[in-house]
C-alpha cells in the first residue's frame, strides 16, 4: 500500500525568540517529533505505558506469516522494545511479508520510489537503515535488514508509547494506521491494544514523590499539571504556555517571581554544574534564532532522573510533556531559588 504525502509543519520556539521553522516532511517518511495528539495532561489523567513494549504471544493468524519473517519480526521487536506484531502488521500491509510480486519489493522501486519488503524510500533508508544480519551491508531489499530498520524508524517516531503517531509517520494515512493495527491485533493473542500517550505518562509522576523540598515539589507539580496543554508562543497560561512562560508560572505558583523570557531567566538563577542539577532547577538549550553560548533560547524544568517538564513547540506532540534533557544543544543549568531576590520573596511570603 502506498499513500504518500508531502507535509509542511511549522513550529514556534519560546518567548525569548519567535522561532519559526518550516519543515518539509519527505514523501512516505517524515520528521519524527512533530504532529498529532494532545490532551489528557494533569496528574490524574495519565497513560500507563509500562506494558507498551511487551511482546505478545502469536495467535493462529500469525501462522500465515513466512517463518523467516516471523522470526525477524520477533527479534526486531525484542531488540527495539516494541511489539513484534506492529512490524508484522506493516509488513503485511506493505508487501504481504515480501510476497507481493510487483516492482519495488524484490528489486527496483514502486511509483513512489519505495523499495524492499518494508517499503523504504532511499533517502529514508540512508538515515534509518541498519545492518540487521551483521554482514557489513545495509540492504533495503533484505528482510534481515529492512525489518529491524522499520523497528528503528517506528522507535524514532515514538513507538511503542505513541504507536498511532509512529505508524502515521510510516505512511501518512489514518486509514493505513487502522489497517496496520487491525493486522497487528489479528497476529497477537490477548486482545492487543496499541498504546498512544499524547499527554501525561503515569510513570513520570513518580518524580514528584522523590522531591524533598516542599516548595520545589509544588513548582514541579504545577508544571506537570500542564502536560497535554497547547504550546502558544508568548503564552503564560492558564490554557497554554510557551517554554519560559511555563517555568515562570510554575515559580509564580510558589510565590516566586522570575523573569519572563528565556534570555532573562538564564542570568537570573545561580549557575549549576552538569551532574549537580536538582529537581526544580532550570535547564537551558542553545535552540532557535539568536541562541548561542551564553545566550540560550529554550528552557525546561528539571524533575529528576535526567528528565525535564517542558513546553516544546506548537506542532510538537505532546506540546507540553516530560522528556530527557541530555541532548547535543544543552547549554547548562541554573537554580532560581538560589537567587537572593527569590530567597527574599520566600522569606516575605
Amino acid at each position: 500500500m502506498n499513500n504518500r504525502r508531502v507535509l509542511v509543519v511549522g513550529g514556534l520556539g519560546c518567548a525569548s525568540v519567535l522561532f519559526i521553522s518550516l519543515m518539509v516532511v519527505p514523501i512516505f517518511f517524515g520528521a519524527s517529533q512533530f504532529l498529532f495528539g494532545g490532551g489528557g495532561g494533569g496528574l490524574g489523567g495519565c497513560t500507563d505505558t509500562s506494558q507498551a513494549g511487551v511482546q505478545p504471544a502469536a495467535a493462529n493468524d500469525a501462522k500465515s506469516i513466512p517463518a523467516d519473517y516471523l522470526t525477524l519480526y520477533k527479534k526486531a521487536g525484542q531488540d527495539y522494545g516494541l511489539p513484534w506484531n506492529l512490524l508484522a502488521g506493516i509488513g503485511k500491509v506493505e508487501t504481504d511479508h515480501g510476497r507481493d510480486p510487483h516492482t519495488g519489493v524484490k528489486s527496483g522501486e514502486n511509483y513512489a520510489g519505495a523499495g524492499g519488503p518494508m517499503q523504504f524510500l532511499q533517502a529514508t533508508w540512508n538515515t534509518f537503515g541498519v545492518d540487521g544480519n551483521k554482514d557489513k551491508k545495509k540492504d533495503r531489499y533484505n528482510p534481515a535488514d529492512a525489518i529491524p530498520s522499520a523497528a528503528a524508524y517506528l522507535k524514532h517516531n515514538g513507538a511503542p508509547t505513541r504507536t498511532r503517531t509512529a505508524i502515521f509517520q510510516y505512511n501518512h494515512s489514518w486509514g493505513y494506521v487502522d489497517l496496520v493495527l487491525s493486522w497487528a491485533k489479528r497476529y497477537a493473542t490477548g486482545g492487543f491494544t496499541a498504546v498512544q500517550a499524547d499527554g501525561a505518562i503515569c510513570s513520570d509522576n513518580s518524580a514528584l514523590g522523590q522531591v524533598a523540598n516542599a516548595i520545589v515539589a509544588k513548582a514541579i507539580q504545577f508544571a506537570m499539571a500542564q502536560r497535554g496543554k497547547p504550546y502558544v508562543w508568548g503564552a503564560t497560561g492558564p490554557d497554554s504556555f510557551d517554554c519560559s512562560g511555563l517555568v515562570q508560572a510554575a515559580y509564580r505558583a510558589v510565590g516566586v517571581s522570575i523573569p519572563r523570557t528565556t534570555f532573562d531567566q538564564w542570568p537570573f538563577g545561580v549557575k549549576i554544574g552538569k551532574g549537580k542539577e536538582q529537581p526544580g532547577d532550570l535547564v537551558f538549550f542553545n535552540s532557535g534564532p539568536n541562541s548561542g553560548p551564553g545566550h540560550p533560547g529554550h528552557v525546561g524544568m528539571v524533575i529528576g532522573g535526567g528528565k525535564m517538564v517542558v513546553a516544546r513547540c506548537t506542532a510538537c506532540s505532546p506540546a507540553i510533556g516530560v522528556f530527557p534533557y541530555n541532548r547535543s544543544d544543552l547549554a547548562g543549568f541554573t537554580r532560581p531559588l538560589a537567587n537572593p531576590s527569590a530567597q527574599k520573596q520566600l522569606a516575605q511570603g
